[in-house]
């Protein structure tokens, strides 16, 4: 178990499973009629509740400052909170599959600012495998969704500026990490604050929570919680472990596993070209991996 939570391609992998399972989920739920605000509420209030009630159990609790409140708030905007209503406000309209590979353009934007503002940078083989899963993600894009239905371009540019919140959050992390804070309590405090930010966002809209709608999905709901707890958990400790670019890879892991459950699962069909492009993210992750481990 320690060798896994040290090991970056390990943890990469896991949180981008985790990660990709959600697109699924949220599209079964805007279909039974679930807002994208409430589904990003249920994801952020459920797993943080989850690990931040482990913190109790193990009694280690929170030890909150100025600066862990800081660090709550402006993670939970842009990581969490603005990410996920754009991811979930364009999965019925773009599909979980194409919605997915939205995910994979945050590494370049990340790699981008990482070198702005000289962090951690990639050797020469993780630069050639974030090139070959980005041509694959532009590969992908060129389809515009699903087979015989292409997507609107509101609806594109929209998804657009998800991996730019992704990108903002990854490097911000990185740079304000609170001195000894440990990965569960800030996925938990992160989250709990995003929580906050989506229900005023939902007061402010509607007046109220309209959460009723989440009691007709329960086992879809809980199934949710349990994946965004572990891939929370999972998540910063990679943060740390691997660095804002590495983690940014989360994106290709979770737009092959979108692929494939939004094809198996959910009916959706993609043509020849969009499934190259996923093979070219597969073997960009398996470059920048082996680069991963060279490094360390």
């Amino acid at each position: 178990m320690t060798a896994l939570w040290n090991s970056a391609s390990a943890l990469l992998v896991l949180t981008g499973l985790f990660l990709g399972l959600s697109l699924p989920f949220g599209k079964l739920a805007g279909a039974a009629g679930v807002s994208p605000a409430a589904w990003a509420f249920l994801i952020s209030l459920g797993g943080g509740g989850v690990l931040a009630l482990s913190l109790l159990l193990a009694r280690r609790g929170f030890a909150p400052s100025g600066h862990k409140l800081r660090y709550f708030a402006v993670t939970a905007l842009v990581s969490y909170a603005v990410p996920n209503l754009l991811l979930f406000s364009v999965i019925p309209h773009l599909g979980a599959g194409f919605s997915g590979i939205l995910y994979t353009l945050s590494p370049i934007v990340t790699l981008l600012l990482s070198l702005l503002f000289k962090l951690r940078r990639p050797n020469a083989l993780g630069l050639a495998g974030l090139a070959v899963g980005f041509a694959g993600a532009l590969l992908v894009a060129l389809t515009r969704g699903e087979a015989g239905r292409p997507a609107e371009a509101f609806w594109v540019v929209l998804g657009l500026l998800l991996p730019v919140s992704l990108a903002v959050g990854n490097i911000y992390r990185t740079r304000d990490w609170p001195d000894g804070a440990g990965p569960i309590e800030l996925a938990a405090g992160s989250n709990l604050a995003a929580a906050l930010i989506l229900a005023g966002v939902m007061l402010a809209g509607t007046g109220g929570l309209p959460l009723d709608s989440l009691a007709a999905v329960p086992g879809l709901a809980l199934a949710q919680v349990l994946a965004s707890a572990m891939m929370f958990a999972i998540f910063f400790r990679l943060q740390a472990v691997g660095g804002p670019v590495y983690l940014s890879q989360i994106g290709y892991v979770a737009a092959a596993v979108g692929l494939f459950a939004g094809t198996v699962f959910l009916g959706e069909r993609y043509g020849i070209l969009t499934w190259t492009g996923a093979a070219l993210i597969v073997a960009g992750v398996a470059m920048t991996s082996r680069a991963q481990a060279r490094a360390s």
